[in-house]
């Protein structure tokens, strides 16, 4: 596990700023695999958000690979993906890295939700990204290459702190829990900030 820049957890999940809104976060699974460690992770994630966070998967699966030749007549799949990013109000990514970069289905589906052209279903809407993998980079570059779509997509997108999780059967449960301390706190500490993060960027932009 990789911590950029390292920050101290306050030992609470408390919001750290008052509001009474939930505020609704769609999830994307960058692996399509049964057996996906990513989708662990974000089992993990979800369990340790803080509890103004409420959480859907926005599924990529059954996506037709995209073509501007749908642009003037989006399929029922398009269609609902889009959908489904505009009734959230904020994105996280749990993706592996492929080759160095994005998973296909991952990149198809960003490729579905920004276009037509001039309807970016990303433009303005706080995002996070984050990763694991067996190896030990744990997603690093992968995640560079997101986040140069994302930023082309006018997401907003959270910098800090970075989160390259190595993963490892001993720490994560497949149910989403953790057995080591420090990436639990890690990982706890990850989620209070993209909450904070998604309360700054929707006070200034809102959904």
């Amino acid at each position: 596990m990789t911590e950029h820049p390292a920050t101290e957890p306050s030992g609470t999940e408390q919001p750290r700023t008052g509001t009474d809104r939930t505020y609704k976060v769609g999830y994307f699974v960058g692996s399509l695999s049964s057996t996906s460690i990513n989708r662990i992770l974000a089992k993990t994630l979800i369990r340790l958000a803080p509890s103004d966070l409420d959480f859907v998967e926005i599924p990529i699966r059954d996506l037709p690979l995209y073509s501007p030749d749908y642009d003037a007549n989006y399929p029922p799949e398009g269609a609902a993906l889009k959908d489904a990013i505009g009734a959230v109000d904020a994105v996280l990514f749990v993706s592996p890295e492929y080759n160095r970069s994005i998973p296909g289905a991952l990149k198809n589906a960003i490729d579905w939700a920004s276009r037509p052209w001039g309807q970016n279903s990303f433009d303005h809407i706080p995002a996070a990204v984050i990763g694991a993998s067996i190896g030990a980079i744990g997603t690093a570059v992968g995640q560079q290459s997101l986040r140069a779509v994302l930023s082309f997509c006018n997401a907003r997108q959270m910098t800090s702190p970075e989160a390259y999780i190595h993963y490892t059967p001993e720490v994560f449960g497949d149910d989403g829990s953790v057995h080591n301390a420090g990436t639990e706190d890690f990982l706890r500490n990850y989620m209070r900030e993209f909450r904070d993060h998604v309360v700054r960027v929707l006070t200034v932009l809102p959904r």
